[in-house]
Formats: C-alpha cells, sequence, structure tokens
C-alpha cells in the first residue's frame, strides 16, 4: 500500500514539473547585478588602458550606452560600449593623459537582462597617474524660465578662469543630469573651478550655437569633504520601517549647486518659408524680426494692390490682397529685398525673387463653388415645389466676426472683436451695448477701438457693472473688408460676474534682490495656464482683483530691464537670465475671501520650488515601484508576509 502511495505521489510531482505555462507564483528577482571583478581593477592607478572590462554576477544589458555613459575626461572621439553576456567592454579611442584620474559614469544604464533590475549609480575609476582625485561636485540644472528640471545635459568644470573658455576648450570634468535635473560630477582634484552645463548638440563639448542651452555660475567653485552623519531607514515593507540607523559618510561639497541654463535669443535673420494657404493673402515667415520693413515690387502685379500685417516682433508678414482679380491669379510672382544675416552675423540687404502660389488653383476653386450651388439650387426648388419660402439670389458669404473672450468675464477683463480680413470700412455707430436691469434692457455707452498695432483686433471698451448681463448687438452691413465682404447682424450675449462671486489676492514678496527692481507675479491654473498676472509695485506688492474662485500656484520673475516680460540670458556679455521663483504651496481663492499671502522668494531652494503637479520632467520611478509591488501582491495572494533582505 505504502509503495502504490509513494508512487503516485512520484507520478504527480513529475506532471507538476512538466506542466507548460505561467510560473507557479514563486518570487521575482529583485536583486540587480553585482560588480565581481574588472580589469583594469576598480581605483587602480599608473595605468593607461586601452580596454576596460567589468565582470558582473549575472548576464547585463546597457541602455542607450551613448546617451548615459559619461567619461570624464570628455573623450573626443566617442568610445565604443557594448555588453556581452556577463560583462561590458568599453574601448577608449582617444590618448589618455598623463597623471590625470578618470571616471566611467554608467548612471542607471545597467541593469540585469533578465528583469530589468538596474545596478543605479555605477562610476568605474582609474587614473594614470599615481594616485585617484576621489572630491565630487553635484547639483541641479533647471530651466532658467520655468524652473523645469533639464534631463541629458552636460556639465563641466575647468580650471581655465576665462569667460569664454567654454567656446574653446572641451570641459576637464563632466557628468550629465538625469530626470530630476541632478548631476554629480566625480574624480575632482582638489582647486577652483569654473562651472558650465551645455546643451551638447553637436558632440563636441564646446559651446558653438546658440540653439545650445547653456548655463554658468557666477561664483568659483572650490571642491573640499568633511565627514558626516546621516539617517539610514530600512523599511519592512513600503509602510512599515523595520530600522533607522545613523551611518557614517564623506561628505562632498558643494552639493547643491544650480544652474539656471538659458537659450540666446536666435537673432540671426533670415527668410524662413512663403505660404499662401489662403487665395487670399500670402504669408512670410523669418527667423527673427527687424526694425527695417523689407521692400516687396510686384512683376505680375501692383504694389498697391497689397496690405501688410505685420507681428508684433515683426518675424510674421502677411500681405492682404485688395481685389478679387489679383485673388484668383494662381502665381503671384515679386522681388523682396530684405535684412538678412550674413556669414560673419551682421545684417545685409539682399533681394531674392519670389512666387507665391495658391494652394488650391482658382479653377478648382471655381468648381466647388459651382458644385455647393447646385446644391444650393436643388434645396431651394424643393421649398418652390412644397409652397415654402426659397431664395432666388445664391447668398454672398458674410464677414464673421470672432469674440476672444468667454461670455461670462470680470468687470476688468477686455472683450475683444476679432474679424477675419481687415476692413475698408467700419461704421462705429452701427454698434450698440445693452445692459439688462430687472426684465428691460436699456442703452450703455461704449466706444470700439483698434487694438494697437493690430489690424483686424477692435477692443470694445465699456464701464462693466458686476452682476450685470449685457448684449452686443450690430446693425447689418456695419463693416466690409478688403473684398467687399459685408457683415450681417451681430448679436453676442455677455455677462459680467458679481463681486461677491470673486476673490481678492494680494501678494507681499520678501528677500527682493533690489528694492528698486519690479517683479511680475503670475497666477498659474491647476492645468499650468497663466490667468492673470500683475507688476509689482512700492514694497513689492501685487494685488489681484476679480479672483475666480479656485486654487492656483504662483510664479514670479524678476522684471530687470522694466519690458513687463521675462528676458533670456547672453553668454558674451555674460548676462544672467531674468530670475525666476515659484512658491511651492498652492493657494486657495474662494468667493468673497480676500487672500493675503507672504512669499519669502528664497526660503526654499530653486530646484525644490516648482510644484510637483506643474514638473513636466517626472523622474522614472514607475517601473521600480511596479518591480517591488509585485512580490508584495503575490505574497498577499499566498496569504503570507513577504519580507525584502
Amino acid at each position: 500500500m505504502n509503495k502504490t502511495v509513494s508512487m503516485f505521489t512520484a507520478l504527480l510531482l513529475l506532471a507538476s514539473c512538466a506542466r507548460m505555462g505561467a510560473p507557479d507564483g514563486g518570487w521575482y528577482d529583485e536583486t540587480p547585478p553585482r560588480v565581481m571583478s574588472a580589469m583594469p581593477a576598480d581605483g587602480d592607478t599608473s595605468v593607461a588602458p586601452k580596454r576596460v572590462v567589468i565582470n558582473f554576477s549575472e548576464y547585463v544589458k546597457l541602455d542607450n550606452a551613448q546617451e548615459k555613459v559619461i567619461i570624464s575626461p570628455p573623450q573626443i572621439e566617442q568610445p565604443e560600449i557594448k555588453a556581452q553576456g556577463k560583462r561590458i567592454v568599453v574601448e577608449l579611442k582617444d590618448t589618455l593623459r598623463q597623471n590625470t584620474t578618470y571616471t566611467i559614469d554608467f548612471g542607471d544604464a545597467i541593469s540585469d537582462n533578465n528583469e530589468g533590475n538596474p545596478l543605479g549609480a555605477y562610476t568605474y575609476t582609474f587614473s594614470t597617474g599615481p594616485r585617484i582625485d576621489t572630491l565630487q561636485v553635484s547639483g541641479y540644472v533647471l530651466s532658467a524660465d520655468d524652473l523645469e528640471p533639464q534631463k541629458g545635459l552636460l556639465v563641466g568644470l575647468y580650471t581655465n578662469m576665462s569667460d569664454t573658455v567654454v567656446r574653446h576648450e572641451p570641459m576637464l570634468r563632466v557628468a550629465r543630469t538625469d530626470e530630476s535635473g541632478r548631476f554629480v560630477i566625480k574624480g575632482v582634484a582638489q582647486g577652483s573651478y569654473r562651472i558650465y552645463a551645455l546643451g551638447d548638440t553637436d558632440g563636441d563639448y564646446l559651446y558653438g550655437q546658440k540653439a545650445e542651452m547653456i548655463a554658468f555660475s557666477d561664483s568659483i567653485v572650490r571642491p573640499d569633504c568633511f565627514q558626516d552623519t546621516r539617517q539610514d531607514t530600512l523599511w519592512t515593507d513600503t509602510l512599515h520601517i523595520k530600522t533607522i540607523n545613523r551611518v557614517g559618510f564623506t561628505h562632498f561639497t558643494p552639493d547643491n549647486l544650480t544652474l539656471m541654463a538659458f537659450n540666446e535669443e536666435l537673432t540671426d535673420r533670415s527668410l524662413l518659408k512663403l505660404e499662401r494657404k489662403e487665395p487670399d493673402r500670402f504669408t512670410l515667415f523669418f527667423s527673427y524680426g527687424a526694425d527695417t520693413l523689407p521692400q516687396l515690387r510686384g512683376s505680375n502685379f501692383a504694389d498697391s494692390l497689397l496690405l501688410l500685417e505685420a507681428s508684433e516682433r515683426g518675424d510674421t508678414l502677411t500681405y492682404w490682397l485688395r481685389e478679387t482679380a489679383l485673388v484668383n491669379q494662381d502665381t503671384l510672382r515679386f522681388h523682396l529685398t530684405y535684412q538678412a544675416t550674413d556669414s560673419t552675423g551682421v545684417l545685409r540687404w539682399q533681394t531674392d525673387t519670389l512666387e507665391a502660389l495658391a494652394k488650391v488653383p482658382h479653377a478648382k476653386r471655381l468648381k466647388q463653388l459651382e458644385k455647393e450651388m447646385e446644391e444650393w439650387q436643388k434645396e431651394q426648388d424643393k421649398l418652390k415645389k412644397k409652397g415654402l419660402d426659397y431664395d432666388s439670389i445664391y447668398p454672398a458669404e458674410p464677414l464673421r466676426v470672432r469674440w476672444l473672450n468667454q461670455s461670462s468675464i470680470s468687470p476688468l477683463q477686455r472683450v475683444v472683436m476679432e474679424v477675419p480680413a481687415p476692413l475698408e470700412r467700419m461704421d462705429t455707430a452701427a454698434f450698440h451695448l445693452y445692459y439688462k436691469e430687472d426684465t428691460l434692457w436699456y442703452d450703455a455707452p461704449m466706444t470700439l477701438v483698434p487694438v494697437g498695432g493690430q489690424l483686424r483686433l477692435f477692443e470694445l471698451r465699456a464701464a462693466w457693472q458686476p452682476g450685470t448681463e449685457y448684449s452686443i448687438e450690430a446693425d447689418s452691413a456695419a463693416m466690409t473688408d478688403l473684398l467687399g465682404h459685408v457683415s450681417g447682424p451681430i448679436k453676442t450675449g455677455l455677462r459680467v460676474g458679481a463681486t461677491d462671486t470673486y476673490a481678492t489676492l494680494t501678494v507681499s514678496l520678501h528677500h527682493a534682490e533690489a528694492t528698486d527692481t519690479a517683479y511680475v507675479v503670475q497666477l498659474i491654473n491647476q492645468g499650468g495656464k497663466t490667468v492673470a498676472e500683475q507688476r509689482t509695485g512700492k514694497g513689492h506688492t501685487a494685488t489681484f482683483l476679480y479672483v475666480r474662485p479656485d486654487k492656483y500656484y504662483m510664479k514670479a520673475f524678476r522684471d530687470d530691464n522694466g519690458n513687463g516680460r521675462w528676458d533670456t540670458g547672453l553668454y558674451d556679455s555674460h548676462r544672467q537670465a531674468e530670475a525666476v521663483y515659484y512658491c511651492p504651496e498652492e493657494v486657495e481663492c474662494k468667493a468673497k475671501w480676500d487672500v493675503k499671502r507672504q512669499w519669502d522668494l528664497c526660503q526654499t531652494p530653486a530646484y525644490r520650488q516648482k510644484p510637483a503637479k506643474l514638473v513636466k520632467q517626472k523622474a522614472n520611478s514607475k517601473n521600480t515601484r511596479q518591480r517591488r509591488q509585485r512580490n508584495l501582491q503575490r505574497a498577499q495572494e499566498k496569504g503570507i508576509k513577504y519580507i525584502k533582505d
């Protein structure tokens, strides 16, 4: 009997072992690969290898080695880095410097081949001289305009103190920023350094073009270290702490350098493209504006038949056609004389012969119009047969306006009307504004004025009363555009919110750097959009009236030149971008509330100021969290407690 049971049990075990399909519920591997040995040995001195081999405890893989792995001092000729089973091989192509510490910083590029467990920040070191330099410099690189962490920028040190060194010398020691903008430059010797960050798009470790981001510090960096202690927390699981120990470590300084990276304004001017998407206009796009407008001479049309609409910066020029015959002309030829930057960076006049081709030819547009008229005629014939009202003349396309504001506004908001094409005529007396009191409508005084510098925008100005309903109306034919399109009757409703539906927010800035420099404070909604801004007055105070109830964030920038907008930096002039600050805390505004906020601009380090909800560059920790949770979930399925050693 016992023999029979034993045989039956053995057969069951064999069947279980042979079953194909998903795993039976064993633990997932969470252990990252370990470095077993290296040749030359990690930390070796007086060596000059052309080939470095690092051996691991298991099969490994490399993720995007060309971008993630940084060798310092930088290699002008790119090294060959590859994973081969349980080892990584680095082939160095450049001649190595004498008496120099070399570091190969793998960052998070190394992981095991099966589960993708990352090794973490791993750096291999050797020296061509008798000693290893062990100091470190670390910090953050943020975008100067919005404090966004900058991933993938090079950060480097120079012993040369020249203000232009980054233009003509490669960096001495380098690191690359991670998802949080963090960098750690290792293998640094004692001394004095200048530090720069660079978006090195061409891979030469030099700042050679304005399209590259750059950051520089006005302070001299002097690396040092001391012995320190910190708390080391061991977790039983994601909710329970196992132990908290105090451990000693070497504290390298500086460890919180913050560099503000910016792109210089691209002032080089060239003609980018010519477009004629609509037959009644063509547009010239320039890389940068100019104080002097181009001169245009038509070859197959008269210059007087054009009306120019220029953007605020003068980098986009739209020429509107004044006659229908010209609109129907598929090809417009002209000579354009304009200022462009030559190879030496100097603006010079040049003349191009250009053609503006209609995107849809006139013949095709005519066929489309004929088709629409036939369909319209069929519809009118049906109405006639049924004895219903019908039209005998095809209606002309009316001039349609667009209101740029919402139907509900605050008493301080602007009401702006946009017309689709420049106007030949406007009868402002044909426009009327009415307000509602009880159930009756009354005339309200108003004016309609062009928005400065704009051909197609008009502001309707009135003494808007809180809690009042308005109607904006215009008679037919109040406006006619260049091609004779006439406006139909206009009517749109508008409501001004009551005073007790809004909040008032007063913000007082502290630690402002200069009493005679103004700041611009911006309110940002939960979606990251700026909804209001105010320039600070005396005492660096900004007041926001009629704030809609909601939760907001606050951003401010120092307006050094008083132009009311944020300005980028200029490396050759050693000019930093205008300083930007975020208030880390949310501000809640409720109806009828007078909210007051004291904002210390310097209380929180810049790299921690931007609220997490507004940060676009998120740290890539999702996969790591998922791996940690898998065994916890499996333990719950088994009804046991899982403890990770």
